[in-house]
């Protein structure tokens, strides 16, 4: 390539110039080795009896060689300095820019290093906020929520010169034993990838970037095992487990990281039709793709489809991943020497260097007069003491967000308690900070592992904020028996205390952890879902006192309660809430805020130990061939208020025709006639009676939250356009067909308040990647 500016000494470095010409400038000058130095991370701080890796990751983690032999060519990635290890927040800045120091000085280009980490449920650094885990953000419908939780992510990883947060997690829930359905958004692709492109819109507001994971297939595992196979077929892939990645990289994200998985016996990291032909020429994405944790080296070791780990880069590279994370192992010496021996082609190098230079380019990261230093050094008052990631107005944040998220799942009355009640508080998560994070919060991921180190945030159990509530509450605490174990004397402790109180509100749920170390999260899958341990025994005790039960769930992933339900008082769901999630329950169970949330993930039928998601076809529902009924006790969507919204009229077009390239309007119409404020998700689901292919029975088509203060009437207005109707059909090709459909606008998937029948008129169209994927939704008030 010609350059105009080839005469500068160091164009690269030169702002004024286009950036891909800076690229293939100083491209032109690097080594081999040099090049092939940008295309790894590198893992310092990591030992082998650090963190919760799988056992078969610690051989990986060993570096080759010392810093200084390390760093001689430049490094392309630093990976997790404050999620590692508990550091000081200016300890740990500190050290960051004394490394990228030594980086820029070793190398003859001057390149500083992309600093990467966990934010899955913020940025995982000691002494930063919590926020709600992901399921959470589903159950909140609230994408501009998620956004600004997104945004305050996205600038405290600035503040501290980190540049790449691994998250969100857009796998769609397809088996409820993953572990890792607690990292998940829900079980919807259009629900996962709006509230997915919202907290990427945040994030990467601070200029910095979101990596979407696990592309893809990763969540269709058989058995719903980590890490294992998977046999989704193409209209699964295309209509569950595309979309969400889909509309997140039309959202603008700069990263995609690889699954795992095979997809009937090929591995993601080694196929060029999903990550080179799908991802690049279909979808246009022009960043990163980054290797999924020691991915590439598992081609050789786990998948037995690399001879070597040289050969193991070839394939990695010629699927089109760019950069090998964590640490260096395959993209290192192995790398150089079969490029030097003709068997990996240097075009395949000069490719994912592209792409890596230009996102460093784009990060200012090539600019001259880069300043090594994170801005938290340089704030007012960093001197003398600690810099703040947990703020007031970070913690503010958090507590909305866990209110938003909570889910009233049954009620007969008991919610919200009476004030001054004497209340027997029961189960192995109530008085634990444990119980309100996921495993890849920094506790949880890394705390955990360092008992002597303060939490270094606040996080309060459901127990005490009971106990600090204005309400009054007389509280009497036993723990029953653990998440896992326990005996006959703690149970019976439990049952004495809920036999002396006016209610019993026993919490019960999951242990974060992973690879086996808890009930949920990576690695901790479930044979079944029945609560862990004895915790349904613990249940069955207290239930059987004849106190009114009022069960809270903080959990990873719902489980089967049909055995117990019609004699509970009332059910709510946490999920994982975060730092202020205790807090924010206490306002629910007192009836300070009105339960808001609904359910992103159905809760299983009696015995439904292979479940299956709303999203099934007439085959997968309740029928007279079968004696397994896999109906939900609790639908996705579903979610109780203390004082309903009352649904009005349900008005569409008089001609109830739709064009197969046109929209189709519907209008609802809220009202709150509540003494206070209240909520509602509008949820509007598809049925197509007779299609080309099995089509799920229903589909969410959008879902809106609308919020009304006491008094007021407002009229939604919900733009549908024909693209959103469209699947894969029998040639493997997108489609929207003419005929009959049917809208079904609601509270829930199985709560709905009217059916709109709707004939499409027009052709057949095929459509693609820039295809209409969400409504356009409006509120006003309504003329009276």
């Amino acid at each position: 390539m010609a350059l105009s500016t080839e005469t500068s000494p160091k164009v690269w470095k030169d702002t004024a110039v286009p950036d891909e010409e800076r690229v293939e400038a100083l491209m032109a000058r690097m080594s081999v080795a040099e090049k092939v130095a940008q295309l790894y991370g590198v893992w310092v701080g990591i030992k082998d009896e650090d963190g919760e890796m799988a056992p078969h990751q610690h051989e990986f983690t060993s570096l080759p060689v010392g810093w200084d032999e390390l760093v001689k060519n430049g490094i392309g990635q630093l990976t997790r300095p404050f999620g590692t290890t508990p550091v000081g927040v200016l300890t740990g800045a500190t050290t960051l820019a004394n490394a990228q120091r030594s980086i820029t000085a070793a190398g003859r280009w001057g390149i500083p290093a992309l600093v990467h980490e966990e934010i899955l449920t913020g940025l995982a650094a000691w002494k930063a906020t919590v926020y709600p885990s992901p399921l959470c953000w589903g159950a909140s419908f609230d994408p501009d929520l998620v956004e600004r939780m997104g945004a305050q992510i996205g600038a405290t990883m600035r503040r501290l010169g980190v540049h790449q947060g691994l998250a969100p997690v857009l796998d769609v829930a397809r088996d409820l034993r993953w572990g890792r359905v607690e990292e998940t958004i829900g079980e919807d692709p259009v629900l996962v990838g709006t509230i997915g492109a919202a907290y990427i819109r945040g994030v990467q507001s601070a200029g910095v970037i979101a990596t979407l994971k696990h592309f893809v297939g990763y969540s269709a595992s058989k058995a719903g095992r980590n890490l294992a196979p998977v046999s989704a077929g193409r209209r699964e892939i295309a209509d569950v487990l595309l979309p969400p990645f889909e509309m997140a990289l039309r959202a603008g994200a700069d990263s995609v990281m690889n699954s795992y998985a095979d997809i009937d016996g090929v591995p993601v990291a080694a196929d060029p039709a999903l990550l080179t032909d799908l991802l690049r020429d279909t979808y246009g994405f022009t960043g990163t793709v980054v290797a999924d944790y020691f991915s590439v080296a598992f081609l050789q070791t786990l998948h037995n489809v690399a001879e070597s780990p040289a050969d193991a880069a070839r394939l990695a590279l010629t699927a089109g991943i760019d950069v090998e994370l964590p640490t260096v192992n395959t993209f290192g010496p192995p790398l150089i020497e079969a490029i030097e021996r003709g068997e990996v082609d240097p075009a395949l190098i000069d490719r994912a260097l592209r792409r890596v230079l230009l996102q460093k380019c784009r990060l200012g990261l090539l600019d001259e007069g880069w300043d090594p230093e994170p801005s938290v050094l340089a704030e007012e008052g960093t001197e003398t003491g600690e810099a703040v990631l947990d703020g007031d107005e970070q913690r503010a944040l958090a507590a909305e967000l866990a209110r938003r998220s909570v889910v009233l799942l049954r009620n007969t009355g008991t919610l919200p308690l009476a004030p001054r009640l004497r209340l027997a508080v029961v189960g192995p998560r109530a008085d634990t900070p444990q119980a309100m994070m996921g495993c890849y919060s920094f506790p949880m991921h890394v705390g955990v592992h360092h008992p002597d180190v303060p939490v270094g945030i606040e996080v309060p159990t459901l127990v005490e904020a009971l106990r600090a509530d204005p309400a009054g509450y007389d509280v009497r605490y036993k723990q029953g028996v653990p998440v896992l174990g326990g005996d006959d004397e703690g149970i019976a402790a439990a049952v004495a205390a809920a036999a002396a109180a006016d209610v019993c509100v026993a919490v019960l749920g999951d242990q974060a952890g992973l690879f086996g170390r808890g009930t949920s999260g990576e690695g901790c899958d479930t044979e079944n879902l029945r609560l862990p341990g004895r915790q349904e025994e613990l249940l069955e005790a207290v239930l059987a006192t004849g106190t009114p039960v009022v069960l809270v769930l903080l959990v990873g992933r719902p489980y089967e309660l049909a055995r117990q339900v019609d004699r509970l008082a009332a059910v709510v769901c946490g999920f994982f809430p975060g730092e202020e999630g205790a807090r924010a329950l206490a306002d629910v169970l007192s009836g300070r805020a009105d339960p808001a949330g609904r359910l992103p993930v159905s809760f299983p039928g009696d015995g439904a130990t292979q479940p299956s998601t709303y999203l099934a076809a007439p085959l997968a529902r309740r029928s007279e061939v079968s004696s397994v009924d896999p109906t939900p006790l609790f639908p996705f969507g579903h979610g109780l208020s203390y004082t309903p919204i009352t649904w009005g009229a349900v008005t569409a077009g008089a001609a109830r025709t739709w064009p197969t390239d046109g929209a189709f309007d519907v209008r609802v119409t809220l009202s709150n006639d509540a003494a206070g404020p209240v909520s509602e998700v509008v949820q509007v689901y598809l049925h197509d009676p007779v299609a080309e292919v099995a089509r799920p029975v229903q589909s969410l088509l959008t879902a809106h939250r609308v919020d009304l203060e006491p008094g007021e009437t407002r009229e939604v207005t919900i733009s549908l356009h024909a693209d959103q109707t469209s699947y894969t059909g029998a040639a493997g090709r997108r489609q929207v067909d003419p005929g009959e459909v049917e809208l079904r606008i609601g509270a829930s998937s199985a709560d709905i308040r009217e059916t709109v029948s709707v004939t499409m008129t027009g052709p057949r169209r095929h459509v693609g990647f820039d295809r209409v994927m969400e409504a356009t939704v409006t509120t006003a008030a309504a003329q009276g």
